[in-house]
């Protein structure tokens, strides 16, 4: 059994979490941006159906990219010579998530509620949760969108409307992190796809060591609404 949160329950300890299913550690609680912070600080997040309570999960392994390791797709090379795309970050954060939560196929269901998309809208008002957009002229055709702490980019979503727009995405935000001395983009779990583009896991340990390394070259003007010079970047 798992412990059931009430508003003012603490998260237990991430180490009670089951091992099948692989991470679970408690339901309910709520969605407020506190909670939410309180737990990516602990390495806890939440992933739920929408006729499910609130779960809570801090799996053992986690999934990461690890950036200084990170390579290029030729594929994401290619697409950028290719197509004159423009790259922004923190410009539409509210078409991002909702893209993310619209189903890819006809019958398909979605994890991004509609209290997850306001949950997570507030997180950005609050400078918490941030997005990469990749536009073809006026059209969002690609993007991901996440939480940030101090050397981590929680990542929680991407999505794409052409091919390798969501690689993209995630291409130029490892740059843009890398560039501002952050070291992992936490994947929380691992499939085919996320390890086709280099993902690995780590212990739950070394990724809670890394939670609480600090950041010492902080930038004020980091995720200040702008387009990134991918050239510059990337190539």
């Amino acid at each position: 059994m798992i412990p059931y949160l009430n508003k003012n329950t603490a998260f237990p300890d991430i180490h009670t979490a089951l091992n099948e299913p692989n991470g679970l550690l408690a339901a309910g609680g709520d969605l407020s941006t506190s909670r939410l912070m309180n737990a990516y600080q602990q390495g806890i997040f939440p992933w739920f159906s929408p006729d499910e309570p609130i779960l809570w999960w801090s799996p053992n392994p986690r999934t990461v990219f690890i950036l200084s390791g990170y390579k290029t797709p030729k594929s994401v090379k290619q697409t950028l010579r290719k197509l004159p795309l423009k790259i922004t970050i923190n410009t539409d954060f509210d078409q991002v998530i909702h893209s993310c939560a619209t189903p890819r196929y006809i019958n398909d269901g979605t994890w991004i509620t509609k209290d997850m998309i306001k949950a997570y809208s507030k997180l950005h008002q609050k400078g918490y949760a941030h997005s990469v957009e990749v536009w073809l002229e006026d059209e969002l055709v690609g993007g991901i969108y996440g939480v940030a702490l101090d050397t981590i980019f929680c990542a929680e979503s991407m999505f794409s409307r052409i091919s390798n727009g969501s690689k993209i995405a995630l291409t130029c935000l490892v740059y843009y992190l890398k560039k501002h001395q952050f070291k992992l983009i936490d994947c929380q779990v691992l499939n085919p796809h996320l390890k086709m583009l280099g993902a690995v896991q780590i212990p739950r340990k070394q990724y809670i060591k890394q939670i609480n390394e600090k950041n010492m070259q902080e930038d004020e003007k980091m995720w200040t609404p702008e387009q990134l010079d991918w050239q510059s970047l990337i190539l």
